[in-house]
Parts: C-alpha cells; sequence; structure tokens
C-alpha cells in the first residue's frame, strides 16, 4: 500500500555567503522591479485557513494563491519570462531569436509571455501527458507545440537536442552541470512571490518537481527571516527525486511510478536547487496521489481553488509523522505558509 514518507534532513547547516550570491534577498527585489513596471502585476492574496490549521494542529495555515499570477494561472508567470527579459538585458538574445522549452504547461506558458513581449519566435515541447488545453494556450501566445514523448524527462530531451542541432536559446527551468544562468534567473523571479510577504512564517511547505521554487523559497526565507523558519520540501511518492538525491548526497535519477501529479512528475532535480535544498531544507516529505487530492478539496472548502498540485504543500503538512512535527517544532504556536501554486487544471 502506497503510503507518505516524512524524512528530517541531517545534513542541513545554515545559509552561507555562497547561497547568498545564487539567491537572496536582493534578486528578488532586482526581479520585483522588472515585475512591478507591467501593467498586469499585482501581488498575490495570501489566504488564512482556520480549518486547515485545526487540523494540522499549528496555530496559523496561510496559502499564497498564485492561480491569478499575471494571468498566466501560477507561479511560474514569474520564472520563463523573467529569464527571456534577462537574457535580452544581456544582449545574449533579441527579437531574431528563437527559444525553445519543455514544459508540463506552466513553465511554457511564462517562456511564452516573455517572448511575445520582445517579438522574438518560440518553440515549445510538450510530452504526450500535458493536457491540450496547455497546448491551447501556448498557440494563443504565438507558440509553436511539438509533442515529444511521454512525459517530462523525454520533451526536455527533445528540447535541448532541438536546441543543440538550431541552435536555438534553451529556456529552462532546471539546470545541470555546464547550464545554470537561466534556470538561476527563473528561479530568482519566483522569490517575487516571497518578497511580496509582509510577516515571517515559522514553517514553510513548498512543493517540488525539479526543486526550483523550493529552492528559491529556501534561500529567499534564510536570507530574510534567518535560519528558524523550517523549510519543508514536498514530493509525489512517485517521483522524489530530491528526497532520494538528498539521501544519497548527490543528484540522483529516480525511476520513480506513475503519479497524477504531472506538474510535479520530475525525476532528476536541478543541480541548482539540489546544492541549496541539500542543506537549507530542514525536512522532505513525499505524499499520494490521493492526499493531494484531499488537499485540494480542504483548500476549496476554503474558499481556495487549486489543482492537487497546487495543494501539494498542503498535503504534505497533513503527511507529517509525529516524530517529524516534533523535529520541527510544529506546534499550536506554528505560522505555517503554504503556496499555492496553480489554479485548477
Amino acid at each position: 500500500m502506497s503510503m507518505s514518507t516524512s524524512w528530517p534532513n541531517p545534513a542541513r547547516t545554515p545559509y552561507t555567503a555562497r547561497d547568498r550570491a545564487l539567491i537572496g534577498v536582493e534578486h528578488a527585489r532586482q526581479a520585483r522591479a522588472h515585475f512591478e513596471t507591467h501593467r498586469r502585476y499585482r501581488p498575490t492574496p495570501l489566504h488564512s485557513l482556520p480549518a486547515l490549521a485545526r487540523a494540522a494542529g499549528a496555530g496559523t495555515v496561510g496559502v499564497k494563491d498564485e492561480s491569478g499570477r499575471l494571468g498566466l494561472g501560477s507561479f511560474k508567470a514569474l520564472g520563463g519570462a523573467y529569464a527571456v527579459h534577462r537574457l535580452v538585458q544581456r544582449g545574449e538574445a533579441d527579437a531574431s531569436t528563437t527559444f525553445v522549452c519543455a514544459s508540463a504547461g506552466n513553465h511554457g506558458l511564462s517562456v511564452a509571455a516573455g517572448v511575445r513581449e520582445i517579438g522574438g519566435t518560440f518553440v515549445v515541447y510538450l510530452g504526450h501527458d500535458v493536457p491540450e488545453p496547455f497546448a491551447d494556450r501556448l498557440r494563443a501566445l504565438g507558440a509553436e507545440v511539438r509533442r515529444r514523448g511521454g512525459d517530462y524527462d523525454q520533451s526536455m530531451f527533445a528540447a535541448q537536442q532541438a536546441a543543440d542541432d538550431n541552435g536555438w536559446q534553451l529556456v529552462s527551468d532546471s539546470s545541470w552541470e555546464g547550464y545554470t544562468t537561466v534556470p538561476l534567473d527563473i528561479m530568482r523571479g519566483y522569490t517575487v512571490l516571497f518578497d511580496e510577504l509582509a510577516e515571517a512564517p515559522t514553517h514553510v511547505f513548498v512543493q517540488a518537481g525539479v526543486g526550483g521554487l523550493a529552492a528559491a523559497a529556501a534561500a529567499y526565507t534564510r536570507d530574510r527571516w534567518g535560519e528558524r523558519p523550517a523549510i519543508v520540501v514536498v514530493e509525489p511518492e512517485g517521483a522524489p527525486c530530491l528526497l532520494e538525491s538528498a539521501r544519497a548526497g548527490e543528484p540522483v535519477h529516480v525511476e520513480g511510478s506513475p503519479t497524477t501529479l504531472g506538474r510535479l512528475d520530475c525525476r532528476e532535480p536541478s543541480l541548482i536547487a539540489y546544492e541549496l535544498l541539500s542543506h537549507l531544507a530542514d525536512a522532505f516529505v513525499t505524499i499520494t496521489d490521493a492526499e493531494a487530492a484531499d488537499a485540494a478539496a480542504r483548500l476549496a472548502a476554503e474558499g481556495v481553488s487549486v489543482s492537487p498540485c497546487g495543494a501539494t504543500g498542503a498535503a504534505g503538512l497533513l503527511a507529517l509523522d509525529a516524530a517529524t512535527r516534533r523535529a520541527l517544532r510544529l506546534d499550536s504556536g506554528a505560522r505555517i505558509l503554504l503556496i499555492g501554486t496553480e489554479g485548477p487544471v
């Protein structure tokens, strides 16, 4: 029978100057200044979830609702578009550039929005498991959509190959040896959502695919609020690449198993994300598809509409075992932050 896993991180160490050079408050402020020039930019709301707080035995639970972000429906709107802006700003791309990426849906929409702003050309590779409405939205933004492979990893390989063969500019939200600048800009874009918060949480539960959002959350939180807030990374049990990498002490590829949490179905972590989370995360948690669906229903009952992927952090909060709760000091004084990463799909 499938079940959740909670794993406190024994390699947890303090935030460093090297971490700050990658992601910190100053990067968030620079990215926010860029987005504040957009007419559609508005800070997203933080909704209080008293029923979930009672169920979790916490003092308060708030969810940052990213479903309305820049009209694109997810936190990813802050990443790919910002990376395109930075490429143009550095003189590495312009309207004559063909951009390419792989996507499970939301990242592609963000890149497409950024490319559309500069009048460039964009090709996006989707796995055959990505819902057709995402493809339709991408085409509406001017993207050429190509279907390759059964999942994100296979479409990512196709995008890399197309970039190499054609001299196109790859905009990936994952990083690996020799490819870090663009994904780092994407992660810095994500930190805008945390910069919009007024008060410090005691615990941050954040979902992860390749780990970009989770690492952005961890590094920004440490720079602004110090070592006290606990960072808990939540993954599908079918794709626990960050948990298994942390256990192994190095990035690893996991075989995993099928999961309905499609935007989190990643089998290998982003290198930069792993390097940050391997020592900044306090715990890693896996949850089942059913637990994510139940968490989405709980949020809906409190007036917040997100997909099961968007509710994965809430599922992780509810799935914690007693020993991990004690280790994280999660009690009636806890102020929990969740990220509702996307609206209903």
